[in-house]
């Protein structure tokens, strides 16, 4: 298999198209807030909901019917038209690469609209030629649109295949954002014997060893402590390792039970604490999960610059608290540090808390 030389990796796929990036900038996505722009009463709220989300997705791909594909890509246009996004970046999910809406889709999008646009997501990506039949058509709509700025690609995990080319995807091609998790459509691709959109399962579980029964052997039917599982580790942790070797970001994708907050949230912060920067919003109220679970807490940010500040030069190491702090717990640190440094520039909330942490000695 040839691979073209990697000094043409970042060369523009079309004679006019914008420069490719060669780096992804690191703007806040900690929601990605999905609306349907062929509902009316959804499209309505849209003015309302920016600097309140960091992202707002207008979706044309599954959860909008077959007949309204094309009043949902009109929509969006629209809404793309007559907003002033500020701060809040707009995204789109795109139809599948094998329908029939796909390529009107992104022709329409990117001649009319394609400077406010600044991710566009694709659906049940397979492998790289996947990326790579975007990537060359973004470039060719860029250049007869006259869009200044290259419109990035967000890949969805949600095929064994694609979950096998992981690490390919993440590096088809420098217009690559991120990563989501798509656990609905992986758990049916994989077979797997869910029928929840994320979260775990009471039947995958770790059960605590039987006790000694009155016999003295033990008793297996006694009373044993279980433990839920997590059905998406494996993939999140890869998914997270084949975007960290990228240099994009990984995310985790929708959580289907709206009602229940607090699992929600729980499935949030298991892929924030393995290295997500975000996940989707499917109802407003999990946004507010969502921005809080990825910021970093006032502790967090306490302690990690107390480390931050003891460590000085950052060779060595210093006892904190009775634990030890070196030059990896530095760097551990200075993740959140950052992170922290880049939401308090868009969240004046943030800013606030973040600018009153006091380090005690």
């Amino acid at each position: 298999m040839s691979h073209k030389s990697p000094k043409d990796f970042f060369a523009p796929l079309a004679v006019g198209a914008p420069a490719p990036l060669r780096e992804i900038p690191a703007r806040p996505s900690r929601a990605i807030h999905f609306f349907d722009p062929s509902n009316p009463k959804m499209a309505a709220k849209v003015p309302a909901m920016v600097g309140t989300v960091d992202v707002l997705l207008g979706n044309l791909e599954d959860a909008v019917k077959a007949d309204n594909k094309v009043a949902a890509r009109e929509g969006l246009v629209k809404i793309a038209s007559e907003t002033d996004f500020g701060k809040t970046q707009l995204w789109t999910r795109i139809n599948s690469l094998d329908s029939p809406w796909v390529l009107d889709d992104l022709v329409t999008l990117v001649t009319e609209i394609g400077d406010k646009l600044d991710v566009v997501m694709v659906p049940k990506v397979q492998g790289p030629e996947d990326i790579h039949y975007v990537d060359r058509l973004l470039a060719q709509l860029e250049a007869k649109g006259g869009v200044q700025k290259p419109i990035l690609i967000h890949a969805i995990l949600e095929t064994a295949r694609g979950v096998a080319n992981v690490e390919e995807i993440a590096l088809a091609s420098p217009r690559m954002q991120g990563i989501s998790l798509g656990p609905a459509d992986l758990a049916a691709d994989r077979k797997m014997k869910t029928t929840r959109v994320g979260g775990g399962h009471p039947g995958y579980l770790v059960r605590q060893d039987p006790v000694t029964g009155p016999d003295g052997g033990p008793d297996i039917h006694g009373t044993r402590a279980v433990f839920q599982q997590d059905l998406w580790h494996y993939t999140i942790a890869k998914m997270v390792d084949a975007c960290a070797a990228a240099g994009i970001y990984p995310y985790y994708g929708p959580f289907g039970d709206i009602t229940d907050v607090v699992a929600a949230e729980d499935q949030f912060r298991n892929a924030f604490l393995l290295g997500c920067v975000g996940t989707w919003s499917l109802h407003p109220k999990q946004i507010e999960i969502a921005n809080r679970v990825f910021s970093p807490s006032v502790e967090d940010i306490k302690h990690a610059r107390r480390v931050v500040a003891a460590m000085g030069d950052g060779t060595g190491a210093v006892m904190l608290d009775g634990k030890m702090e070196d030059d990896a717990s530095l760097k551990q640190c200075l993740v959140l540090v950052d992170l922290a440094e880049e939401l308090a520039a868009i969240d004046p909330k943030l800013k606030e808390l973040y600018a009153a942490i006091e380090i005690e000695d």
